[in-house]
């Protein structure tokens, strides 16, 4: 019997880090997030910051703040370091895993010369951003071996919960998000049995992701997974921005994996993936209550509460990279140049000393 890659065995690991991310934010995390939602709602400005699978979870907060009439400031970690002027008394949300990465640490110190107030999501207490953050919501998941699994899921969940208090406090959501996300993990056999008899795998392939809303995160932390664990090129952006242009390069045998949002334009992003299929292309669709017939590879999700799809619709894709790379003869579970930590901000290869987990 083969020995599950490190990589499989995190994914499988969410199975209880997720709903013990819940339960943490309903009990020993709920002041931490009470006390940064207040700071957030006085706020006359909100930065929303990461860098990595951090900031692909950013991505989808930020949707879910729009959503709920809140409007933040959007920018990568590095962007924000570098190119954005911070207006006092701003409120700035940085999300890392280890809250150690050379941008996250930076930024602190350019939050508190402009007189910034930081807000910290990590899953690591003794970090710097922890030390520097005016409130910091540290949620007690093991770091992966490698590729951000638990760690973005947690911190997304965690994210998502200071996104949502805008509109209600998280408690509200909590029992049917944890259903979900129970129903979910009972998945992950079924979804690895579909990808074991699907096609739509393929290591010569030229692989594109595509939501919208919350799902933009999703469908860009898929081509991170994808890069990391693939070790392959792969393109993320918005379903309607590839209506506009992009579409000109699909041809035959072509990979798609469309996210289908629980309420809009869910019969428009079918006739995409219809067209799709009729161009030549391969589809793999992901989201609640999709017809069978809809694409190559349906992965249908449990009902989550509204808006909150996106803290489950990443698990299918991450199967399906884990298992890409096994198909590819590729090691998921090491990375060839990426550091485990980035703490400099020159050139690519790492340090041989680095022996840490990946920061983000």
């Amino acid at each position: 019997m083969t020995t599950p890659t490190r990589f499989l065995q995190d994914i499988i690991r969410q199975r209880t880090e997720m709903p013990g991310t819940i339960d943490f934010l309903l009990g020993p995390g709920r002041e931490s997030l009470q006390h940064a939602t207040s700071l957030m709602r006085s706020a006359p400005d909100v930065f929303l910051t990461g860098i990595g699978a951090s900031w692909n979870a950013a991505l989808a907060a930020g949707a879910l703040f729009s959503m709920g009439g809140r409007q933040v400031y959007m920018q990568e970690a590095g962007e924000l370091l570098y190119f954005t002027a911070i207006p006092r008394g701003s409120v700035i949300i940085a999300i890392s895993r280890t809250g150690r990465s050379i941008e996250i640490v930076q930024l602190l110190a350019k939050a508190a010369a402009s007189g910034a107030t930081v807000i910290g999501i990590t899953n690591c207490a003794d970090s710097p951003l922890v030390r520097e953050s005016a409130v910091a919501i540290v949620v007690p998941a093991m770091l992966d071996h490698a590729i951000s699994v638990n760690a973005y899921s947690s911190l997304l969940i965690a994210v998502g919960a200071l996104a949502g208090s805008v509109e209600t406090e998280f408690a509200s959501v909590a029992s049917p998000l944890l259903s979900a996300v129970n129903k979910a993990g009972k998945c992950l056999e079924l979804w690895q049995e579909q990808l074991q008899n699907s096609s739509w795998l393929a290591s010569d392939a030229d692989y594109y992701f595509l939501g919208r809303g919350t799902g933009l995160g999703t469908c860009h932390q898929a081509q991170l997974l994808w890069e990391e664990g693939v070790k392959m090129p792969a393109t993320a952006m918005s379903t309607s921005g590839f209506r506009h242009g992009p579409q000109e390069i699909v041809k035959d045998g072509m990979r798609f994996c469309l996210w289908i949002d629980q309420t809009q334009m869910r019969d428009q992003d079918l006739s995409v993936a219809s067209d799709l299929r009729e161009l030549g292309a391969s589809v793999m669709l992901i989201g609640e209550n999709l017809p069978s017939h809809a694409g190559d590879l349906v992965c249908q999700l449990p009902a989550a509460p509204r808006h909150w799809q996106f803290v489950v619709d990443m698990l299918p894709i991450q199967l399906a990279a884990e298992r890409l790379s096994r198909l590819s003869g590729v090691d998921c579970d090491s990375f060839r140049i990426c550091s485990y930590i980035v703490e400099d901000d020159h050139g690519l290869l790492p340090k041989k000393s680095e022996a840490t987990p990946n920061a983000d």
